[in-house]
């Protein structure tokens, strides 16, 4: 039986950073995988989609060019070409992961590992053999898979989780998404810019439901200017095959019957932690709401394992939580005190605008007792988001009682590329003041953000005052 000081299983963005920064603290580690380097994020998420996503955005601005001075006679999307582009990138950066992992002296191991204890791991490998490990300590991060809620007929051809469209890229003409949470609203997004129509069904009283109220309400008001359908309140009730070979869904809002025909629907009602047949039996470990408990430190209620991304119960499901939190277990094992907080991660939807987040609302500071007030800009007088044409959007900022800043929203261009400054000032409970003081360079969309903590004063300088 070969001994390790560290194994980790699963490669996705919380294994391998984990791995990384093992090696690189001198820790001698396995890294198992079944399935391709990178996981979820790199294969079947986050990158695939925002190469979609880019050619569909810039098809966009193609379509309404003529309004920019720029005539352009006809444009097409080549999904064929799409597609290739689409698996150039993703074997681009798994060739890149890949390559690291070796540079660092990391052991990569392929198989499906099933755990009885730090002394009994054992792995099933490609060619039919079981290798037989121990490590003294264990990272799982095993990371998630699209959940699918128990609707009738939702095993019909031509319904689809967000791994199914990333792998097929279909071309369509009608789309239902149902949810309208942040990988429903990012599919709708691309879909409607590749001139699809697309209709959401939500079940909640409005799309992106665990997210500021401000954010679902103008992106649905945007996205409906654009030609999507947005429904809230709906509950599916059953997906059929009409006779014309289409989908027909049945929902209800409000007890009234509803039905909507499509080519394909998108189930997005979240994902699901994917641990099922890890644990060998007579092995366990304490479960939070069907995630795996872990503490600040990412430590399991078993000794010397730690769980990590998706499969913890540790806040957002996200592919940088998961590689802080890698960071955070392996830092720990090493001897340093450190912890992962939930509060600092950023939210993201790469809608357009896009949409970012940080900290609390000012609602949930007030829910917690805190005093808190927002300083908030109103993007019509920002002048790169004009030019651009963002539509409706802003950058609104929380503090407490003590002027320290505790959240952050933006729902602008780049708001995902900037929402790492207003990080830091959480983090660090930095202060209007201290935030103010920055000069910010013009004209960008940054400049919002100055902006926002104007308003605290009394009122930012391009935006209407108040009536007195």
């Amino acid at each position: 039986m070969e001994h390790f000081e560290l194994a980790i299983i699963g490669a996705g963005p919380g294994g391998y950073v984990a791995a990384i920064r093992a090696a690189q603290l001198g820790i001698n580690t396995v890294l198992i995988e079944r399935d391709d380097i990178g996981g979820t994020c790199l294969n079947r998420g986050c990158i695939p989609t925002k190469t979609i996503l880019h050619t569909a955005g810039l098809f966009s601005e193609i379509s309404h060019a003529e309004a920019l001075g720029i005539r352009i006679e006809s444009a097409a999307v080549d999904f064929d070409a799409l597609r290739m582009r689409t698996a150039e990138v993703r074997e681009s950066l798994r060739d890149g992961v890949e390559a690291l992992v070796a540079a660092n002296g990391i052991t990569l191991m392929r198989g499906t590992a099933t755990v009885a204890g730090l002394d009994g791991i054992t792995v099933s490998q490609p060619d039919g053999t079981i290798a037989e490990i121990s490590a003294d300590h264990l990272i799982i991060a095993t990371g998630s898979a699209p959940a699918k809620p128990p609707i009738a007929g939702i095993g019909e051809d031509g319904v689809l989780t967000s791994d199914d469209m990333l792998e097929t890229i279909p071309e369509l003409k009608r789309l239902v998404i149902v949810g309208g949470g942040v990988i429903g609203m990012e599919f709708a997004g691309i879909y409607a810019a590749l001139k699809t129509h697309v209709t959401v069904l939500e079940a909640a009283p409005r799309i992106l439901p665990t997210m500021d109220r401000e954010f679902g309400q103008s992106l649905a008001m945007l996205y409906r200017k654009r030609g999507c359908a947005i429904v809230a309140n709906a509950l599916v009730e059953s997906i059929e095959r009409a006779a014309d070979g289409s989908l027909s869904v049945r929902y209800a809002v409000k007890n009234a019957a509803e039905t909507v025909d499509a080519d394909a629907v998108l189930v997005a009602a979240g994902r699901a932690p994917a641990f099922g047949g890890l644990f060998a039996e007579g092995f366990e470990l304490e479960l939070d709401r069907g995630r795996i408990a872990v503490d600040k430190r990412m430590q399991t209620s078993a000794e010397g394992i730690y769980a990590i991304g998706d499969v913890a119960a540790a806040g957002a499901q996200l592919a940088h939580a998961a590689s802080a939190q890698g960071i955070v277990a392996v830092e720990t094992i090493a001897g340093a005190d450190v912890s992962f907080d939930p509060a600092l991660v950023p939210s993201c939807v790469y809608s357009s605008p896009e949409i970012a987040s940080v900290g609390m609302t000012e609602a949930e500071a007030k829910q917690a007792g805190i005093a808190a007030r927002a300083g908030k800009f109103a993007m019509t007088g920002n002048g790169k988001s004009v030019i651009t044409g963002q539509g409706r959007s802003f950058a609104k900022i929380v503090a407490d009682e003590s002027d320290r800043i505790i959240g952050a929203q933006l729902m602008c261009g780049r708001a995902t590329d900037m929402i790492g400054e207003l990080s830091l000032a959480v983090a660090n409970g930095l202060t209007i003041e201290q935030m103010k003081s920055a000069i910010r360079p013009h004209p960008t969309f940054e400049e919002a953000i100055g902006e926002a903590f104007e308003a605290f004063a009394g009122g930012a300088i391009h935006a209407m005052p108040k009536p007195r």
